[in-house]
């Protein structure tokens, strides 16, 4: 046991953790060459239970680490709470009234991996009135499936401009009603309006949207309904022909008539336990699912090109999440899948319909140690202001969440000790993740949604907690972050069983909101109440006859007060999630803006003039700034 302060090594300890690296280095260049001179090998030694024949570590991919208590002796996953501090966010769901519905997932015990890994969150403006709404996926119980009681529904809260939402889901027609775990959102058909993908355990759904404030389920028609279990999918024109094509990835294989239990033929342990405590089964040990590439034929039908295109996952990982982003520059979007106690993915676009999986040498696939993660969530943003996409991928407790910096070329280093974020993530469970500049001092922070997988955990005396609160790291503008304080009643203060986050600005004040789907509780909303005065910008995208038409897959570059900044328009990432599709740049004190440029799907290049700051734009492709612009409207709720 320690407190917080024994996270931080000695001198000592530095110099050994350096010569540890080393080591580590050279056993991740030795993985890196059994994986490309021997797939087959790697496969095998991938898919070996742990050399304990009696236990396994179902999720955990790093050893044991001990427990740290804050000074009052709380485990530091739920204290650590300081009295004095800046109030950064406060959760306003209820008086927002999102607290009306109730997140679902089997039964409290959570005895089956099926109950554990919760769902996602999609922000979407679906009716196009410029404000942004909340799709929240749910999940069933097993007795919704053998149909012997209601299922659970999805909700969807239309934004109602004063600070309150409504649930229409079921008007709507996108209650789902199935065993729910993601959400993605893109406009399949280039109609104007945002579609949304729900994955499930059982058939997905494509709900179209309607143009009326009705969606109509078109997944069977489309071809994309596959089965089992899908995790948290992707929007995004692989092959440039201005469709929106749909990556799925696979998680793991599940029947009700046959769950994992211990020592059954489907479990590959006699004994599933954790530190001792015996837990429930996987997703090490059990059947995974493949992944699929759904290429989108432009007549509202989608063909699967997996093995053609080459990320079909024949080995079966356990994805989770995705996010299609071009990483290396080169106007093509790649594909990042994060797969849980297995290699992550980086697949780098080829130009010709298929891609390369370069996971191994891009330095995704593992950690600096040479171990794969239990990768749960994706961020994706540009945190060194320097015009490339770096990743940040959250995971189990005992083990960091890793950062990667993008180095250029599609090539990843993680650097998760040097940014100063390793130590305090350590005795977390990350879920949702993303890059948000919470100050618009120009600069991207980082948030994580943490929650356990095991209620036992709350019985322990291990240093963790099953409901834990957020984290949040502030950018120093060095290549290095630190920690923002949770300050007592504040949203960073408050414990959650978070799963799914979303990242947008609801409330159209200039400022970047999150919204947490918990599991089997109610959701979250952490408004932003950062009292910076720093300046904004955004934007919504129109791509023109050659490119999608939400524009998923630009990149806009904004110069302000000598600071050139990125953001790329995308579909997925954080965990079975999606953010807000507009583009959001801080603006720090600058009070003018010095250039505009946006490289289009299709691959122009546009830069764009434009006047007044702290409001939003639409750009539409070749056109300019269509409709006028939107000042932020400041809610005093």
């Amino acid at each position: 046991m320690q407190h917080l302060a024994a996270l931080r090594p000695e001198r000592t300890e530095i110099m050994d953790l350096q010569k540890t690296r080393e080591s580590r280095t050279r056993v991740t260049t030795a993985l890196l060459f059994l994986n490309l001179l021997c797939p087959s090998l790697w496969a095998q030694v991938q898919s070996q239970p742990s050399p304990d024949s009696k236990s396994q570590l179902p999720m955990a991919t790093a050893g044991v680490h001990g427990a740290v208590f804050d000074a009052n002796h709380r485990p530091i996953t739920a204290g650590g709470i300081v009295d004095n501090g800046p109030t950064v966010f406060l959760d306003v769901a209820e008086k927002a009234g999102l607290r009306s519905w109730q997140h679902v997932m089997g039964t409290p015990q959570r005895k089956f991996i099926l109950e554990t890994v919760g769902s996602g969150v999609a922000l979407l403006d679906y009716d196009n009135d410029g404000w942004l709404d909340i799709y929240i996926v749910n999940g069933a119980t097993y007795k919704s499936l053998r149909g012997e009681e209601p299922a659970p529904h999805a909700a969807l809260f239309h934004n109602n401009h004063d600070g309150t939402f409504t649930d229409v889901a079921s008007k709507a027609g996108v209650a789902n009603d199935r065993w729910g775990f993601g959400a993605a959102v893109g406009d399949f058909d280039n109609d104007g309006w945002p579609d949304l993908y729900v994955t499930n355990f059982g058939k997905n759904r494509l709900f179209r949207n309607n143009h009326d404030g009705t969606f109509t389920d078109v997944a069977e028609k489309a071809g994309v309904t596959l089965g089992n279990w899908s995790t948290g999918a992707t929007f995004g024109d692989y092959d440039g022909d201005g469709y929106l094509d749909l990556f799925v990835p696979g998680y793991v294989h599940y029947e009700i008539e046959h769950p994992p239990v211990p020592g059954s033929p489907i479990v590959a342990f006699p004994i599933c336990q954790f530190r001792s405590v015996n837990i429930m089964c996987g997703p090490r040990g059990l059947q995974g699912e493949s992944d699929h590439l759904f290429h989108n034929n432009g007549d509202g039908t989608f063909t699967d090109a997996s093995k053609r295109a080459g990320v079909d996952d024949p080995h079966k990982y356990y994805g989770l999440s995705s996010v299609f982003a071009d990483v290396n520059n080169d106007g093509k979007v790649d594909l990042v899948v994060a797969n849980d106690s297995t290699p992550n993915f980086l697949y780098i676009n080829k130009g010709d319909g298929s891609f390369e999986d370069a996971s191994y040498e891009a330095g995704f696939a593992l950690n600096e140690n040479g171990h794969e993660t239990a990768s749960m969530g994706i961020a994706i943003g540009d945190y060194l202001n320097n015009g490339l996409l770096d990743l940040c991928t959250t995971t189990f407790s005992d083990d960091y969440y890793p950062l990667y910096r993008n180095d250029g070329g599609g090539n990843f280093t993680d650097v998760s000790y040097q940014a100063r974020i390793a130590e305090t993530t350590i005795p977390f469970l990350g879920w949702g993740d993303g890059f948000l500049d919470f100050d618009n001092d120009g600069w991207k922070d980082l948030l994580f949604a943490n929650g356990h997988v095991y209620p036992e955990v709350d019985q322990t005396d291990w240093g963790t907690t099953f409901a834990q609160r957020p984290l949040l790291f502030r950018n120093k503008r060095d290549g290095k972050f630190e920690v923002v304080a949770a300050k007592k009643g504040t949203g960073l203060a408050s414990t959650f069983t978070a799963r799914g986050a979303a990242f947008g600005d609801l409330f159209n004040d200039g400022k970047m909101d999150v919204v947490i789907n918990q599991l089997g509780n109610v959701p979250v909303l952490l408004r932003n109440v950062n009292a910076d005065q720093n300046h904004w910008m955004g934007l919504k995208l129109i791509g023109g006859r050659k490119s999608p038409r939400d524009a998923t897959g630009a990149t806009v570059y904004v110069t302000a007060g000598g600071l050139r900044q990125r953001q790329d328009v995308v579909s997925g990432a954080s965990y079975a999630s999606n953010n807000d599709s507009r583009v959001h740049f801080g603006l720090g004190a600058a009070n003018s803006l010095e250039k505009v440029e946006i490289r289009w799907p299709s691959g122009q290049l546009e830069v764009v003039r434009l006047g007044a700051i702290d409001r939003y734009y639409t750009i539409e492709e070749g056109k300019g700034v269509v409709g006028n612009p939107s000042q932020a409207k400041q809610n005093k709720e």
